[in-house]
């Protein structure tokens, strides 16, 4: 996180000892330590959480891309089928003769 070496600890430590004093100078180091680790664990936890939400969000588009282009195929397959099928017993439908039908509705009178 940060490029601090020994050196610069130890800099830090003699500062903080003239400042602070031998009396308060644990409890400050106790307090300093404690929130630098809870700073560590919420980075840590919004870093994970980002890289979760990317790859949820990465995956979403991946099946949305692939459910288009499946499901267009799919699509398109069971129409052409349908078609062929129905095709194949167009034959067999009977197709409205125009003169019975004029008979139908001249008897209805």
């Amino acid at each position: 996180m940060f490029d601090i070496g020994f050196a610069e600890l130890l800099v830090i430590g003699v500062i903080a000892l003239l400042v602070l004093g031998p009396e308060r100078l644990p409890h400050a180091a106790r307090t300093t330590g404690r929130w630098v680790g809870k700073m560590r664990r919420l980075i840590s936890q919004m870093t994970q959480e980002v890289d979760r939400q990317l790859k949820a969000d990465e995956l979403r588009e991946k099946l949305r891309k692939e459910g288009d282009t499946l499901g267009l195929e799919k699509i398109q397959k069971t129409v052409d089928d349908a078609l062929s099928e129905a095709k194949k017993f167009e034959h067999m439908v009977e197709k409205p003769d125009s003169s019975t039908d004029r008979k139908s509705d001249q008897s209805s009178n």
